[in-house]
């Protein structure tokens, strides 16, 4: 029995997986339609040339972007493309015109890749504090600081690598642009997974995980009155990798959006209410938190090999998820934890199994 009232349809439209896959936050399952879209036009560039073949659909291109764009808030013309969403946000970075010291205010959920980029220009980065244990940004704290200190920009994610928490992107752009700070949302982890139309000068983002897209497809959108043109799209565009994120928003569209992120939702308090208290496994967010990215700490004095031993007895089981180490968050802790992100087919039997697999590993 799946979780979701989605879940049959959304499995149907795949090719039938060789484990549980429990894993969306590192790669999505394409449908059969994306990789078709994908394929069909691999071999379109063998018969007429890649070049020939892009523009004979540049029409679908156009809407595919159009798409895109009003997935994220955007307009069509305001989208870039790159290879991922950390090429996208260097290559922000290369073209943005910052003061030479320049600051940014993060949260503590922060994908340390991020912090790299940022510490390579000489960043100053300065924490922004949460309003509770979970690590949502505590928005009126925020209100008061940036009366009498501003940042160049504030850089957020609005889902971390680490945790399924959704922070109030939409209310901290808000409270920033009343003091005229630029705020860059990454949505890596939230496209096609939570609402994302925010009102943020400038956002990033990859088709590979939620959208299920493919890989090697990341894309950002810059507001036109946000920061001066540049041209931030790659000069060897993957045209079959674009159709192929066009076929998978496109799916979002017609499925409905704000119905994909109430049953994504779902799947996430569904997991959240089967795993909890669970041997001496802690679930991370709060039961209801609106994302289906579930993360639990592991037993007291468990180190990070036993959190990936744990990972890898349950893919010989059958079930694919992530054992996440506290590079992917730095500012969030040193702990390790087990990172479950099933999609829309989340089975009942599936949270049973993992279940069982942890009762087992708990003491």
């Amino acid at each position: 029995m799946y979780v979701s009232e989605l879940g049959e349809q959304w499995h149907a439209a795949r090719v039938e997986p060789a484990f549980a896959h429990l894993d969306s936050a590192s790669a999505g399952r394409s449908s059969d339609a994306v990789i078709e879209a994908i394929t069909a036009h691999l071999w379109r560039e063998s018969e007429r040339g890649s070049y020939v073949a892009a523009d004979e659909l540049s029409d679908e291109i156009a809407s595919d972007r159009r798409d895109l764009a009003s997935l994220v808030g955007h307009t069509a013309d305001e989208i870039a493309f790159r290879e991922s969403a950390r090429a996208s946000l260097r290559a922000l970075l290369t073209h943005w015109s910052l003061p030479v010291a320049s600051t940014v205010w993060v949260a503590k959920n922060e994908f340390g890749p991020n912090l790299v980029e940022f510490e390579r220009r000489g960043y100053a980065v300065r924490v922004m504090p949460d309003g509770d244990i979970y690590g949502h940004v505590d928005t009126d704290a925020l209100e008061n600081m940036l009366q009498f200190e501003q940042p160049d920009f504030i850089h957020i994610c609005h889902i971390g690598s680490m945790s399924g928490v959704v922070q109030p992107v939409t209310r901290i752009v808000e409270i920033a642009h009343q003091v005229g700070v630029p705020v860059v949302v990454d949505m890596a982890q939230s496209v096609g997974h939570v609402p994302t139309v925010t009102g943020a000068d400038i956002i990033y983002g990859t088709s590979r995980k939620w959208l299920t897209g493919p890989r090697g497809v990341g894309f950002v959108g810059v507001r036109r009155d946000a920061l001066r043109h540049v041209e931030i799209d790659s000069s060897e565009a993957f045209i079959a990798g674009r159709l192929g994120l066009g076929v998978a928003v496109s799916e979002v569209h017609a499925t409905g959006q704000q119905r994909v992120f109430r049953e994504l939702a779902k799947v996430g308090q569904a997991t959240r209410e089967r795993l909890h208290g669970i041997a001496s496994w802690e679930v991370l967010e709060p039961i209801d938190e609106p994302s289906a990215i579930v993360t639990l700490a592991p037993p007291p004095g468990w180190q990070p090999s036993d959190v990936a031993a744990a990972r890898d007895k349950l893919l010989g089981l059958g079930i694919l998820v992530t054992a996440a180490d506290s590079w992917r968050a730095p500012l969030a802790g040193e702990g390790s934890v087990l990172r479950l992100s099933p999609h829309l087919d989340l089975r009942r039997d599936d949270l049973d199994r993992v279940a069982d697999a942890l009762r087992t590993m708990g003491y």
